[in-house]
Formats: C-alpha cells, structure tokens, sequence
C-alpha cells in the first residue's frame, strides 16, 4: 500500500494526517507557516486524495502504511480520523513518533456506555447510508457538520466543500471502510497508556468529536497538553490558523 506524500520546507520533521473525506490539501491554508518552519510530510490516507488507489484494509493496516513512509522520530498532527491514526501509529510505531499533535480527535467517535462525549452509532450510520446513493450531497452534508455551532462557518463550509473533490471523487468504498474506521475503534485503553509528548487543540463547539474528549485526552496521556479554542468547531487549523500554526511552532521547536 503505497500513499502519496507531499513534502516541503526544512527543518524538524512534521507529518500531517487529515481527517475523513478529505486529503492533504486540508492543510492548504496553514501550509506556508508550517514549510517555514518544519519538513513537512502531508499524507493523503488509504482511499483519499491521490491516494485513492491504495487499498483500505483495517486501521492497522493504514496506520502501517503511514509509518513506512514517514522518517523516525518525526512529530505527527492528526486531525479528526488523522488523529486516530496518530494515537495509533504512535501504540504500533513508537520509533516514528516524536510527539503527537491531536487535533479535534478522539481515541473514540462513537457513544459508549461509558463514553458520552461522541457522536452517535446513527450518524455514522447515515453517512454510511449516503455514501450508497449520493456521494457528494452526503460529503457536502459532511464539511457543514465539521463547520457547525463554529465562527466563520460560512467561510469554512465554502472552502472544504470546493476542496473535498479537488483531488478526484473518491470511491464510495474506500470512504465507507474508513468511516468503519470511526464507528468500531476504540483506543481508550491503549491512549492512556501512551507516554508520548502530546498537544492537544480543541474547539469546544465541535459537534463530531465534542470538547470532552479532548479533555479527556489531555488528562489521560501523560504530560499532555491543552489548547482550548472557546469559539472554533471541528476544523481549528482552518478558522484558528494564526493561534494553531504558533502552538505547533512552538511545541514542536
């Protein structure tokens, strides 16, 4: 399994991971600050972007495919499902991993019993649902989802939904398994366990990981870091670029 991989800038090696539906290019607007200041490794994952080609096996499965193309001792920012990549490279990988940056992620998207900070098995459901029979209405409702309860929503919701097909429609297929990605992993256990330098940034309007989790995250993984944005939804690095670009900027180094 082969991914396409966009490198730029110098310096200490950074590794981006976007989140579901989308691809590298999410990172577009960041982008210039982060090549200044890093080696910059943006992925595309498993059946997305220009990675559409590469086939969607398990989650280990992508997260091994992630690790063999990145250099070691790299920092990785995970966005949303990037993020659950990232927790996971670091448990599979930990010679790949640095430190983590997780952003608006979640060791766990879906409601557990004892888990009431995520979405709801019947959301997921539906996007699944849509895949089958409008791929582009369900990704749109998707991006408005990410862009929900948060500021510049109009702005964000224009953008990632012109982004989302810039790099080709991708397979109905290969977006429902990864969306199985979100509906049946469970990483708590094994998150917690993690002794990884980590930031977390966090909107406390996200309505597809809700800022619980990143509480959680930042209590659990030791050493952990917050950043809390008290008005951004599921896409900081977009609508907070300035204050997210200097976290990374500076726990990164």
């Amino acid at each position: 399994m082969t991914l396409h991989v966009e490198r730029a800038g110098s310096g200490a090696n950074l590794v981006l991971l976007h989140g579901w539906g989308l691809h590298s290019g999410a990172w577009a607007e960041a982008m210039p600050a982060l090549k200044a200041a890093f080696r910059v490794h943006a992925i595309d994952l498993p059946g997305h972007g220009h990675s559409s080609g590469a086939r969607v096996g398990s989650l280990d499965q992508g997260v091994d495919a992630v690790a063999a193309c990145i250099p070691e001792g790299a920092a990785v920012c995970g966005w949303s499902l990037g993020g659950l990549v990232a927790q996971r490279l670091a448990q599979r990988h930990p010679a790949r991993v640095r430190q983590l940056v997780l952003v608006a992620t979640t060791p766990c998207f879906v409601e557990r019993a004892d888990w009431p900070d995520a979405m709801k098995a019947a959301t997921l459901d539906a996007f699944g649902e849509g895949l089958r029979h409008n791929l582009e209405a369900t990704l749109a409702s998707f991006v408005r989802l990410n862009a929900l309860h948060g500021a510049h929503g109009r702005e964000t919701i224009r953008a990632f939904t012109s982004r989302v097909l810039e790099r080709g429609t991708p397979a109905a297929q290969a977006l429902a398994r990864t969306l199985q990605w979100l509906r049946e992993t469970d990483l708590r256990r094994d998150t917690a366990a993690m002794k990884v330098p980590t930031l977390v940034v966090h909107g406390t309007r996200d309505a597809l990981a809700p800022i619980g989790a990143g509480h959680w995250l930042a209590r659990n993984v030791q050493g952990a870091g917050l950043l809390e944005l008290a008005d951004a939804a599921h896409i900081p690095f977009f609508t907070h670029r300035e204050a997210f670009v200097k976290a990374v900027e500076s726990f990164v180094g």
